[in-house]
């Protein structure tokens, strides 16, 4: 884990909210604005911001969407997540064999939403179950035999299929979003009770706000780091991504629950919160 303590003054405060984020790129428009406040700021991989959050060492984290379903204490804070109304170019499933025929899957160790949404998407439209295999972080599409092989965030950013041989690739945004209709919500910024605030819901609506203003900056940073042009990196930033939590983006969420519940991924909880700052 990666920690930044930020303070605004010297003069004697309460002590700053922990808060955890993760360093894809797909999160520089959400993050960048908060690294200049009085927060206490880390960064790790999706999967273990939740579990720091369940374990109380944060206190807000960016985390898989699919994490708020598991943890009825996470409460959703904010309008602003990371999501996808169509081909999101960062999540990946990999095939060396036809969908229908899949029998193991390699899951990216970072990855929880994008696991679910993928087991999700074999088993309603192919009918498969696979057996499921970690993918560690550091390891190659070409260190696993399984059938199918999931990658998310930056190292799914380039050719996909470079330096292996498969036969085809979802983007798991854009086949969520064909076969529903609906958007997809990837991550959400979740607290725990005692830090939930409308302040806190401002803030990171503003840090939002104010990376889309920038991202034309951003994306001019950030491309030759992830083996981008600087169009490349502005259209994944700009065209492909999603970073407003509206009502179709809630309607898709509980729609996501059902099918995680459908397939004991996710126990079944009470009726979805709806965050801070959202439409009802």
């Amino acid at each position: 884990m990666i920690r930044q303590a930020f303070s605004l003054t010297g003069s004697p405060h309460p002590a700053p909210l922990r808060v955890g984020a993760v360093q894809y790129l797909n999160t520089r428009p959400l993050v960048q604005g908060l690294a200049a406040s009085d927060l206490d700021l880390s960064y790790d991989l999706p999967s273990r911001l939740a579990d720091s959050l369940a374990a109380g060492r944060l206190q807000v984290a960016l985390v898989p969407s699919v994490e708020v379903f598991r943890h009825p204490e996470f409460r959703i804070v904010s309008d602003a997540c990371i999501g996808c109304r169509g081909a999101v170019m960062s999540v990946k499933l990999l095939f060396r064999v036809p969908p229908h025929r899949v029998a193991s899957l390699a899951v990216d160790e970072g990855s929880r939403t994008s696991a679910a949404l993928a087991r999700i998407l074999l088993a309603e439209m192919h009918g498969v179950l696979p057996r499921i295999e970690p993918l560690p972080i550091g390891a190659g599409s070409n260190d696993t035999e399984a059938d199918a092989i999931l990658l998310i965030g930056d190292r799914a950013l380039g050719p996909a299929t470079a330096g292996g041989s498969f036969q085809g690739v979802w983007d798991l945004g854009d086949e969520w979003c064909r076969w529903t209709g609906l958007p997809f919500v990837f991550a959400v910024w979740a607290a725990r009770p005692d830090a939930v605030s409308p302040e806190l819901a401002a803030r990171l609506a503003a840090a939002r706000d104010a990376g889309l203003a920038n991202l034309p900056a951003i994306a001019a940073v950030e491309a030759v780091t992830h083996g981008l042009t600087i169009p490349q990196c502005l259209g994944y930033l700009r065209d492909n991504l999603h970073y407003h939590l509206g009502a179709r983006e809630l309607e898709a969420l509980r729609l996501f629950r059902e099918h995680a519940v459908r397939l004991a991924l996710v126990p079944r909880p009470a009726e979805l919160d709806v965050p801070l700052g959202c439409p009802t």
